[in-house]
């Protein structure tokens, strides 16, 4: 005999499911703003990871140039276990004028870097 959840009981498990997986998650990054400071860009990103103290943590975010190049590498010096999702900013990044599009990616202490980037356009 087959048994199959459907109903509230299939969304109770897929909810639970789901919940073990973001909190083993990598660092993910969930909004990015660029402005154009004088020659260089501040950038402003939003991260969210489920830190669980100094042992896992988000511990860095990074602008990669369109070839994969570091660009600017933000430091996250503390865990965030209370404050999530979170925003640093990065100032005085300096981008050569033919690059158009940067991706910024976010990092924890466990798994590296792996979870959500985003692409974004630079204001020139």
């Amino acid at each position: 005999m087959e048994h199959r959840l459907t109903g509230p009981r299939w969304i109770v498990l897929s909810s639970l499911l789901c919940g073990q997986a973001a909190l083993a998650g990598e660092a993910d990054v969930l909004d990015v703003q660029v402005t154009a400071t004088g020659g260089a860009f501040r950038f402003d990103v939003t991260v969210q990871h489920a830190d669980e103290g100094w042992n896992h943590y988000a511990d860095q975010w990074q602008v990669l140039g369109p070839d994969g190049r570091v660009l600017g590498t933000r430091e996250l010096l503390h865990p965030h276990e209370n404050e999530q999702p979170f925003s640093r900013r990065l100032t005085g990044v300096r981008i050569a004028p033919g690059i158009e599009q940067v991706t910024v990616r976010a990092r924890d202490s466990v798994h590296g870097y792996g979870g959500r980037e985003m692409t974004v356009n630079l204001p020139r």
